[in-house]
């Protein structure tokens, strides 16, 4: 046999051999796998199954917080604590409230989304079950059904308070040489969004339309445009006024008495206004420097006003909210109809921020008021009660207190613009201290021990500490671990990359065929 054909048949006798001994590994391994699995699953040698960890609870469960007001801070009082309690005239209080439970009675559906909600609903049940005719019970009925809560906004000490009432102004039922300043009603094309056209007093806040055609809406005519003529002519004129700076100020205040020749009276609230921010002149006089913020008053406005007739003009068109008035059924008798629906008390009701407070709240406001005379500081310690509201009343310790009707009441709450104390009355229901005990405390602090493991850093500032400071940190006993500054990394140098040279490309001679 040829050399070359016996290697051949020995490396195919080798192949045949090598496929079956990997063959026999592969059956080897296989089977040594197989019983390594019954001897697992027979001798029960599975390794402990370790039961499973319980969910942590979370050190503090979300639970409601016991009293929330955006952007208040209150304190819990006792009654002993409310400075002045004892000196008002709680009878006189109580009445006002009780005609404010009427109001609340009547609601129906679910509780607006504030802080007392419909928390109201309860004390008035109860007042309206009583027949209450002297101040002692009076005194005892706001005890036992409320808890006395010092509220101001987030940071400050106090609240703030100015004044409002019902002017009294003389008009004409048509225009003539003397009173030829139109007071409007609601115009028609008016549209706020969500609100029929007819419903009565909408919102004093929020955007405001004009309504062209069917579909197209624009913001609605600023008071200049208005008082230039944009809705004359249109039946819209309710009376007529003898100066400007008379209808400013009772679009200010939110109604009027206009009382005619012939004797007869009408009586106007507010009804809509154009879509603006209310912007305040007396505001404007201070920073120009024109009035001294301390001798600020409505009469010092109406004053510079009468004496500058132009600058008068330019001044009402800085504000360029504009409100629109409807007529109200009211004896000469009654008080102003305020937002809640009903007519106001004068030196009871106040006016407060819609959009954080129920109407019918009790407010307790202490502090000293002039009162008396510009210059005078009388002790003014009175329960309030919450029936109104005003584009300018904003914040949880904000009130605008009702005087009344006329030039007396105008002249004092023309003056009024003071920090005070306010006491916001909360039903017993939502006493946030008992509520409160219902909130977990705090875990404990930690040993000394502990501390000094992990020692906190000081996140000041500066790197380098007064000399009396370094001084007393020397003298402590605690470790205390102070982080110093972290130094920048050093910029890193602007090199150019330098050029490498190019390498002789050797030409190798021609392959020879």
């Amino acid at each position: 046999m040829a050399p070359e054909a016996r290697i051949k048949i020995f490396l195919k006798t080798s192949a045949t051999a090598l496929c079956a001994g990997a063959v026999a590994l592969s059956s080897f391994s296989l089977g040594a796998e197989a019983a390594r699995r019954h001897y697992r699953n027979h001798h029960h040698h599975h390794p402990p199954q370790l039961p499973a960890a319980p969910v942590r609870a979370l050190p503090y469960p979300q639970l409601p917080l016991p009293f929330d007001i955006p952007g208040a801070q209150y304190l819990p009082l006792s009654w002993a604590d409310v400075k002045g309690w004892g000196d008002d005239n709680h009878l006189a209080a109580y009445k006002t409230f009780r005609a404010s439970c009427r109001s609340i009675n009547a609601q129906n559906g679910a509780a607006e989304p504030k802080a007392l909600g419909g928390s109201l609903n309860e004390p008035c049940r109860v007042a309206r079950s009583l027949e209450i005719g002297d101040d002692a019970k009076a005194k005892t009925f706001f005890e036992e059904n409320f808890a006395p809560l010092r509220i101001s906004r987030l940071g400050e000490p106090d609240g703030f308070v100015t004044g409002y009432y019902e002017p009294v102004l003389e008009g004409s039922r048509t225009q003539t040489d003397v009173y030829n300043v139109p007071v409007y009603r609601r115009p028609s094309n008016l549209f706020v969004r969500g609100y029929k056209q007819d419903s009565l007093s909408l919102p004093n806040k929020g955007p405001v339309y004009r309504k062209i055609g069917r579909r197209k809406l624009v913001p609605y005519y600023d008071r200049g445009e208005i008082e230039d003529g944009k809705i004359a002519g249109r039946g819209l004129e309710i009376a007529w006024l003898k100066d400007p700076t008379d209808l400013l100020f009772a679009q200010i205040q939110g109604s009027a008495r206009i009382k005619f020749d012939d004797g007869s009276t009408v009586r106007l609230n507010y009804d809509a206004y154009n879509g603006y921010p209310y912007t305040a002149v007396g505001r404007i006089l201070i920073e120009r420097g024109i009035i001294p913020k301390e001798e600020m008053s409505m009469q010092k406005i109406r004053e510079w006003m009468a004496q500058n007739p132009d600058g008068a003009k330019e001044l009402r068109r800085a504000n360029r909210a504009y409100i629109f008035f409807r007529e109200v059924n009211l004896s000469d008798k009654e008080e102003a109809v305020g937002a809640q629906g009903i007519p106001l008390t004068a030196g009871r009701s106040i006016a407060v921020d819609k959009s954080l407070h129920v109407y019918g709240t009790p407010f307790f406001i202490e502090g000293e008021l002039p009162i008396e005379s510009e210059r005078a500081k009388t002790p003014f310690h009175r329960l309030m009660i919450a029936q109104d509201t005003g584009s300018a009343i904003i914040g949880p310790a904000r009130a605008d207190l009702f005087f009344g009707a006329g030039q007396e009441a105008g002249r004092v709450s023309g003056r009024l613009r003071h920090p005070m104390h306010f006491v916001m009355l909360v039903p017993k229901g939502l006493d946030p201290s008992v509520r409160a005990a219902r909130l977990p405390v705090p875990d404990p602090r930690p040993s000394e021990k502990i501390a000094k493991l992990f020692p906190q850093t000081d996140p000041g500032k500066g790197t380098a500490k007064p000399a009396a400071v370094a001084g007393a940190m020397d003298n402590k006993s605690e470790t205390v671990a102070i982080a110093g500054p972290v130094p920048l990394p050093v910029p890193r140098p602007a090199i150019e990359p330098a050029s490498e040279p190019q390498r002789p490309v050797k030409k190798r001679p021609p392959r020879q065929q």
